[in-house]
């Protein structure tokens, strides 16, 4: 019950990142997090997209939003860690695709369990390059879920590439499964 609870943590978590009506300028991180919630509610909220024929055309509306905001380059190299420099041009590219395919089947397919849960906004630290925007979830049954976004400032506008949730980082959760595996 309690993976249970994780992932639809994760899968709410996803909702708060995933799209933007506006391209976000720097230094507003945590205004672009807040602005995207408002394109996949739309997303997810719009008849005719919610009609079971139109299933695949919904998801898909949804991964293209996760385009925008993830950096996954960025996530599929902080979480391969050591083993990315040894890595070939050619497989890190190869790398970075899978590993996107990976986090969209495994969540971005998932976002349509959102069941009105309230995110909160409690601020954000901007250190350069890099922000952290803190967020709360809370549950139908009133707990509070801590959500962290880590960012960073790309071109115009800032990208996720990482998300902590109840202190677990999804870059260290990935990280320590492939550490595992290739060593």
């Amino acid at each position: 019950m309690r993976s249970r609870h994780r992932a639809l943590v994760f899968v709410v978590a996803l909702l708060a990142l995933v799209a933007a009506e506006r391209p976000a300028q720097a230094g507003e991180p945590i205004e672009q997090l807040r602005s995207q919630i408002d394109r996949v509610l739309k997303v997810l909220e719009d008849p005719e997209l919610k009609k079971d024929h139109r299933a695949l055309e919904r998801r898909a509306a949804v991964r293209k939003i996760a385009n925008d905001i993830f950096d996954f380059s960025e996530t599929a190299q902080r979480s391969l860690a050591r083993h990315w420099a040894p890595r070939t041009p050619t497989e890190r590219s190869e790398f970075v695709r899978l590993f996107a395919d990976l986090l969209e089947r495994s969540y971005i397919s998932k976002i349509e369990v959102y069941g009105g849960e309230k995110i909160q906004f409690i601020g954000e630290s901007i250190d350069g390059d890099l922000a952290t925007v803190r967020t709360k979830i809370t549950t139908r049954e009133g707990s509070d879920i801590p959500i962290d976004y880590r960012m960073l400032h790309r071109g115009n506008r800032w990208l996720v590439y990482d998300v902590v949730i109840e202190g677990v980082s999804l870059i260290a959760n990935y990280r320590a499964q492939f550490n595992k595996i290739i060593t």
